[in-house]
């Protein structure tokens, strides 16, 4: 039996305590989103009133995967991606908060901080319902991690860290921090390695100044901003990696990444739903939306979608568990979080274009999810670039492997190789391993289907719904057959940065007549 993992009768209780826990949490969000207000009108103010997150936290959400030594139900990343999916389908926002508390704050901690340090946040979390966050983003780094400013000195009691951070989610709001830094050794040097700690901002000397608040596009009712670090952190709050930091960091949002499936799972569902009714309830020249053609390539896209997504969540429930190490799965965690990500703004855009004009208001759901899913394809990695980063990985393993044939490849490979059987006459080529990076990021999103396909096949034995499954295999085999058709058209264009010479089209328009 793996390290926190529950016996069989454990197991049980867990899933009776979690379903209670979760009905408990949807009447919650009734409550708070529909008959005590109005979700459409708190979704476009900044902030979030406080009866809404009292009222949402009195459940004791994330007790759900704390360990039961501490007062949890001992649940792991299948309970999160629940969580965050039911909260996904009445807001965004919300989903993303519980996301920043469970996969970037409350599971490195569970799994490397050290036992004084990690009973105490455990028991404010299960005894006062406290939140907590990660601060990594630098103004002048930003997915160049490695390269942060922010240092650290330290002595027998404490760790002195000094930088600014921005663009955290919960900036202001949560109790606890856990703050990245590299560690000062002199001359201004940093070492290459990085450190985490954990930051408890109601205690002396580890008050974190915010000295901005962002007015962001998107996601009102959480707050970001520019945080200024100088803080004292005793040594008892240091987390303890297994191998490095760099390592734990990996690990950290790699599992994140492959949680991301959860925030998706119930967005993506609720924009089915939503565009499914309008489209029954919309007549357009005597029959409804229902009966047009282009109308049900739309709908069968947002099902593929949703089929797809749910594969990610299995996939990752089996996967990425606290037990185990993710640092490693760089190319199954960026294709998950990219694609699924990717989805979720084709989705929002697509019951956008359904519901038409009165959907492009804030207020209405249609043009609030729209602009609330656009970062998700940017925080915690650009997916142009974690796109390209796939292919750079495959392309290294190919190269390992003395293996030039694409197909060959992906047959062998552990993430692609049912897939593979299925995509054959695609993918028999010889890849060039020096194509440029606007290429990498197309194969990057062609890598990705592959594997999604493969992760929609296994869940096809697992007994999800078979019309489902069609739809998912044929929308992501025809994505592949037009990401190929454009991989393979050469385009080396380049921007002309002074561009404005003889480019004035008036001067070309002729004497009107």
């Amino acid at each position: 039996m793996q390290q926190n993992e529950p016996s069989n009768i454990d197991n049980k209780d867990l899933s009776s305590q979690f379903t209670k826990l979760l009905n408990g949490l949807k009447h919650k969000m009734n409550s708070v989103y529909h008959e005590r207000s109005d979700v459409n009108k708190l979704a476009i103010n900044r902030g979030m009133p406080p009866f809404v997150m009292r009222e949402i936290m009195s459940v004791n959400p994330f007790s759900a995967v704390i360990p039961t030594e501490f007062g949890g139900l001992g649940g792991d990343v299948k309970e999160s991606i629940a969580l965050m999916a039911a909260a996904s389908y009445e807001s965004l926002a919300l989903s993303l908060t519980f996301g920043i508390n469970m996969a970037l704050f409350l599971q490195p901690v569970m799994k490397s901080a050290q036992p004084e340090a990690k009973a105490a946040v455990l028991k404010r979390f299960i005894e006062q319902q406290n939140m907590g966050g990660l601060m990594i983003t630098e103004p002048d780094f930003g997915s160049d991690a490695l390269s942060m400013r922010t240092s650290y000195t330290e002595n027998e009691s404490y760790a002195h860290l000094q930088g600014t951070k921005h663009w955290a989610g919960l900036t202001g709001w949560a109790d606890f921090w856990l703050l990245t830094a590299r560690k000062n050794t002199g001359d201004d040097r940093l070492a290459r390695d990085l450190d985490f700690f954990i930051c408890d901002v109601t205690q002396p000397n580890q008050g974190i100044v915010v000295e901005e608040f962002f007015e962001n596009l998107g996601l009102y009712q959480i707050p970001y901003g520019r945080n200024r670090i100088d803080v004292q952190i005793p040594g008892v709050q240091k987390l303890v990696p297994e191998k490095s930091g760099v390592k734990l960091m990996l690990d950290l949002l790699h599992r994140s990444r492959m949680s991301f499936p959860g925030m998706a799972m119930g967005f993506i569902q609720r924009m089915l739903d939503e565009a499914i009714t309008h489209c029954q309830k919309r007549f357009v020249s005597g029959k409804n939306l229902l009966g047009y053609d282009q109308v049900q390539q739309r709908l069968s896209q947002l099902q593929a979608y949703f089929t797809t997504v749910s594969a990610y969540c299995v996939n990752s429930s089996k996967k990425a568990g606290l037990a185990n190490d993710l640092s490693m799965m760089g190319v199954e965690a960026n294709a998950v979080k990219s694609l699924a990500t990717d989805m979720m703004q084709s989705a929002s855009q697509t019951l956008l274009q359904l519901v038409g004009a009165k959907g492009y208001k804030l207020n209405h759901i249609a043009g609030r999810s729209t602009v609330d899913s656009r970062p998700f394809q940017i925080f915690e990695g650009s997916n142009d670039m974690l796109y390209s980063q796939i292919t750079e990985s495959v392309i290294k393993l190919m190269r390992k492997a003395k293996q030039g044939n694409l197909l060959e490849f992906l047959k062998t490979y552990d993430i692609t190789a049912n897939a593979a059987k299925e995509v054959k006459e695609l993918f028999n080529f010889e890849l060039d391993y020096s194509i440029p990076q606007r290429k990498l990021v197309e194969m990057g999103q062609i890598l990705s289907r592959v594997i999604s396909l493969d992760h929609v096949l296994q869940l096809a034995n697992e007994g999800f719904s078979r019309e489902l499954i069609d739809g998912a295999i044929t929308h992501l085999k025809h994505d592949m057959k037009q990401l190929l058709a454009s991989f393979n058209v050469k385009n080396k264009t380049n921007v002309i940065e002074d561009y404005s010479a003889s480019s004035d089209w008036l001067n070309f328009a002729g004497v009107t007549k």
